[in-house]
């Protein structure tokens, strides 16, 4: 299913809040019924987005990622707007990582036009993606396929990236702490994301205002490592974060269209 507007709303207003809100905050919010409002966090809460709690919401405690395709629906068109930004300065025959995520797959989306680019990637739908454009160039890392993120891990896939150095690393992350820390929800795709890091000339963040504030339990890196953030919105939290580091920021906004051709 696709999140509606007030449903990606009712999220974002969750971020703001500090992960708690209640229903009369809600019906208050958005002028409707009781009941319009239990039937939107019904169905945000069967896709885990959400906690039910008596008269309201939190956000969910996690010490694992939601599945590939219910992050697919969260802030999707944020992130085809972060897409987009990111395809916009990419190079013609630049070499590139593209990791694990919904984000980065819907960058593999907004790359199906360009003119040419090497693609080392462990993201079997960006790839799958990617190998619609004859102009690109894709290498996938090998390792355990992970059904429920449809990517690939562990060691082999981590040593694969890291033979490589490239140009541009493009990434997402679990959830960004209060202190400016990257973090993830797995020893893997810390270590994966560590090698991205480590092995690009410029690294690109990209990730949607959900990740703001998100609990995930293994530490990756900080914000002071990273070149370029691309996002849809910064709360004043974050710009004070990003306001210590030397990392350009783009704010992508998902209502910007594509220029006609």
């Amino acid at each position: 299913m696709t999140l509606s507007e007030r449903q990606n709303h009712i999220l974002a207003l969750l971020d703001k809040a500090a992960g708690n809100l209640t229903s009369t905050e809600l019906t208050q919010a958005f002028g409707v019924s009781v009941q319009t409002i239990r039937k939107d966090l019904n169905e945000l809460s069967n896709l885990g987005l959400v906690q039910r709690v008596h008269g309201g919401i939190t956000r969910p405690r996690q010490n694992r990622n939601l599945s590939f395709t219910n992050r697919q629906v969260i802030n999707l068109e944020a992130k085809q707007a972060i897409a987009r930004a990111v395809a916009a300065r990419l190079p013609e025959g630049a070499s590139i990582f593209l990791g694990n995520g919904t984000t980065p797959q819907q960058v593999a989306q907004a790359l199906l036009d360009h003119p040419g680019l090497q693609v080392i990637t462990n993201n079997l739908d960006a790839a799958l993606t990617l190998c619609q454009n004859p102009n690109i160039e894709t290498l996938l890392a090998g390792g355990r396929i992970r059904p429920s993120d449809q990517d690939l891990m562990g060691e082999d896939t981590t040593r694969f990236m890291r033979r490589f150095q490239v140009n541009f690393g493009i990434f997402g992350i679990g959830g960004l702490s209060a202190k400016g820390e990257l973090i993830d929800f797995s020893p893997e795709e810390s270590h994966l994301t560590r090698a991205i890091i480590d092995c690009s000339d410029q690294r690109i963040l990209v990730t949607d205002s959900s990740k703001y504030l998100r609990s995930a339990p293994v530490r990756t890196g900080h914000l002071s490592e990273i070149d370029l953030f691309i996002t849809e919105m910064l709360p004043e939290p974050v710009q004070a974060l990003l306001a210590a580091t030397d990392a350009e920021v783009v704010c992508a906004s998902p209502q910007q269209q594509e220029p006609a051709k």
